[in-house]
């Protein structure tokens, strides 16, 4: 009885989560699409810009508990692939600052908004390394 409650507390996690990455994901490409293609006011601007917060924040929290429900083995791996993804994405940030002080970066290749795919493929590369460590 105790495997069938946790498979389905598993399910119910993997649902909650895949909706609330998709509600970010939808919002984040939805803001970013209204604030390219309409012209608005600047008050609006920001309240569009603002608005994927919402559904990061119900992303934050379904990950959060996720962790909690792990073992002890589980949340080592997840430190110790955030503990590989954060210093690369600072040395990343760090670099490009540098590179943008030495050369002229242009904004459609290198902004902000181009970043984020790196600090995902950094966070797998830890948890690759992490998982291949405690196999």
């Amino acid at each position: 009885m105790k495997t069938s409650e946790n498979s389905l507390g598993e399910r119910r996690h993997l649902l909650l989560f895949g909706g609330s990455a998709s509600a970010f994901i939808l919002a984040y490409f939805g803001a970013r699409a209204l604030l390219e293609l309409y012209p608005m006011a600047t008050w609006l601007r920001i309240a569009v810009v603002l608005f994927p917060i919402l559904p990061f924040g119900l992303l934050l929290l379904t990950i959060i508990r996720g962790i909690r429900q792990m073992d002890e083995l589980e949340r080592r791996i997840q430190l110790e692939a955030l503990a590989v993804a954060f210093p690369l994405t600072l040395l990343l940030l760090m670099i490009l600052g540098l590179l943008e002080l030495a050369v002229k970066l242009k904004p459609e290749d290198w902004s902000y908004r181009h970043l984020w795919p790196f600090m995902f493929i950094f966070y797998l590369v830890g948890l690759m390394t992490a998982k291949r460590r405690y196999e």
